[in-house]
């Protein structure tokens, strides 16, 4: 025979058994209803004092806190089993998740056959169903989202940025920004504005070569709109690119922690506001390669690593020697 399942100590609510009727009615106060019922024993010690408790659906013995029955599966119209069948719903998808599907056979729910009346009011659910989703803004969305999640599996981007997104490329919609311009530069603009605010290290030509968009157009789309939406211009830390760029250069765990610790003053000093993050982390990365005797990285590398110029390399690091003298990184 199966063991019971019994309610441990550990639990908010314990009972015990008492002796008299009136302490146990004071356990209703809690919200825990007592079930002196005849009908219901418990099979583990025969005892009829079983109570039922509501916030968890379940039945349990007073005497030896076994668990009788579990939770029922009826659908409540409490809090828990909203939050419970809400996790799907989202914005990345152009019905938001809660869409209604209609089939083409003629039966209700239970197996029976719908009438004359009953099919030609079902036929007009269905041409109705049909021509909402047809309409433009639904396939706006639809080709917007597919290249949204292409974009995601590329860049391996977050559920959190890509819902961000959704909201920025609807707002533009609902703006009619939309209008003259591709579909696949402002969803890029979307993503590129959605990965600044959540500070993810992701540049607008990244993002492009994802989805095979013109940077330059791409660019024009962020500008719109951010001066429609009146998005604040916020600026990615040089230190998230740290990571990434150490990763493409194969340097040593050693080297990247030495420039996480040159980044950290360099960023105090006033040379290195106005400057691009990822250039000027590639740059420190560099000054902590010859710090640290990298004979294998060279200028060349780390620059196409940061996906840089050269030339950008040069110059960030001459700004770095300001602050850090050239002995203190050779």
């Amino acid at each position: 025979m199966e063991h019971p399942r019994r309610r441990g100590k550990s639990l908010s609510y314990q009972f015990h058994l008492q002796a008299d009727y009136q302490q146990r009615d004071k356990q209703v106060d809690k919200g825990i209803k007592p079930n002196y019922s005849s009908n219901v024993v418990c099979h583990s010690c025969e005892s009829i004092w079983i109570i039922f408790d509501g916030s968890t659906g379940e039945t349990i013995c007073t005497k030896c806190g076994a668990v009788i029955t579990d939770r029922p599966t009826t659908l409540e119209s409490g809090a828990t089993s909203i939050e419970s069948f809400s996790s799907s719903v989202s914005l990345a998808f152009p019905d938001k998740g809660l869409s209604t599907v209609i089939t083409s056979a003629n039966i209700d729910a239970s197996g029976s056959t719908l009438n004359h009346d009953q099919i030609q009011n079902v036929n007009k659910i269905r041409y109705l169903n049909k021509v909402s989703i047809n309409r433009t803004q639904i396939r706006n969305l639809k080709n917007a989202f597919v290249t949204m999640a292409a974009i995601r599996d590329k860049l391996t981007l977050t559920d959190s940025v890509m819902e961000r997104a959704a909201y920025y490329y609807r707002k533009i919609l609902h703006n009619k920004l939309i209008k003259g311009r591709s579909i696949r530069e402002m969803v890029v603009a979307s993503v590129y504005a959605s990965c600044k605010e959540m500070e993810v290290p992701r540049t607008l030509c990244e993002i492009c070569d994802a989805s095979n968009a013109d940077p330059i157009f791409a660019g024009k789309c962020y500008r719109t709109m951010a001066r429609e939406l009146r998005l604040s211009p916020l600026i990615v830390d040089s230190t998230r690119y740290i990571s990434k760029v150490a990763d493409s250069a194969c340097v040593s765990q050693k080297t990247y922690r030495r420039a996480v610790e040159m980044l950290d003053v360099v960023k105090k000093h006033a040379i290195s506001y106005g400057k691009d993050p990822k250039a000027l982390a590639t740059a420190v990365l560099y000054a902590a390669s010859i710090k640290e005797n990298e004979l294998k990285v060279s200028q060349a590398k780390i620059a196409a690593a940061g996906s840089i110029s050269v030339v950008t390399l040069r110059k960030r690091f001459s700004d770095i020697l300001k602050i850090i003298p050239r002995d203190n990184c050779a």
